[in-house]
């Protein structure tokens, strides 16, 4: 790693445009880049680099408290070049401060711990909701993460004959197509493919009765998350019975919340895997 040794105050970092690449450093890491919102320090250089198409990030939006932020994220850790002025650690997040707040977002919860600054952020530019969490160190290094939140796109879909297949052989198939925004219970519209296989097996099947189950991760409350799975099994009944004409007394919304998963909730995969609507025969 290249360091400095003396501190000196930087001019306000600049926003990069969406369709621009901010500029680089011969010693970025190869392959790497700026998030899409920000350009960086001066006189910084991206030592390690990651992206994830999908993945998720809690992002601390108050003391003890995080707020759990799902899609594209980009986590870049910035070093210092030699022979720069080292900016002090309030001043990085502080800079980045004024840059999102030049584009009308907004600081969610700033913090200070053991000389470390940090800050998370909400931007909503276009029709592109960001979360960024910047951790300035005032040593030479600092770090950005940002989040564009989105629903994950689900590729596969079960069809009616699978689901009617897994119910027959276990009496329930859990489903991983239908989505919804992260704390609402309203219906994605990428979830249509997979009510309407739903929809096909219980026309397929003029006796079959279910109950429609929701389950969450076990992040937040345990109350706010059976309510939050209720109500988005209410939702997947509402779609069944307005738009494909599923008779509503074939049908009962249940809400499990995380009592029920099918994987650890320590890992992120494990917690996307416990997010999930099951179809339980009656």
């Amino acid at each position: 790693m290249r360091r400095a040794c003396l501190s000196l105050l930087l001019g306000p970092i600049l926003l990069a445009p969406l369709a621009l690449r901010a500029a680089s450093d011969p010693a970025d890491k190869a392959g790497s880049r700026d998030p899409n919102l920000f350009s960086r320090m001066p006189g910084f250089h991206i030592y390690n680099y990651e992206e994830l198409e999908f993945d998720r990030f809690e992002f601390p939006v108050a003391s003890g408290k995080t707020q759990a932020v799902e899609g594209r994220r980009v986590s870049v850790h910035y070093y210092a070049n030699d022979g720069i002025r080292l900016p002090s650690a309030i001043q990085v997040t502080r800079n980045y401060t004024n840059a999102v707040k030049a584009i009308g977002g907004k600081v969610v919860y700033e913090y200070e711990d053991g000389g470390r600054n940090y800050t998370t952020f909400q931007v909503a530019k276009g029709n592109v909701e960001s979360w960024a969490f910047v951790e300035g160190s005032g040593n030479g290094m600092y770090s950005v993460t940002v989040v564009e939140k989105e629903a994950m796109r689900q590729d596969v879909v079960a069809n009616a004959a699978a689901m009617a297949g897994s119910i027959r052989d276990t009496g329930k198939v859990a489903l991983y197509g239908i989505t919804f925004d992260t704390d609402r219970a309203d219906v994605r519209p990428e979830s249509d493919a997979t009510i309407a296989e739903i929809a096909k097996l219980l026309k397929n099947d003029a006796r079959l009765s279910v109950y429609v189950v929701g389950h969450t991760d076990n992040s937040g409350a345990f109350d706010h998350n059976v309510k939050l799975s209720q109500a988005r099994a209410a939702s997947v009944v509402k779609v069944l019975t307005t738009k494909h004409g599923i008779a509503a007394a074939r049908l009962a919304p249940f809400g499990a919340g995380p009592v029920s998963p099918v994987a650890s909730n320590a890992t992120a995969e494990g917690r996307a895997r416990n997010r999930r609507v099951e179809i339980v025969a009656q």
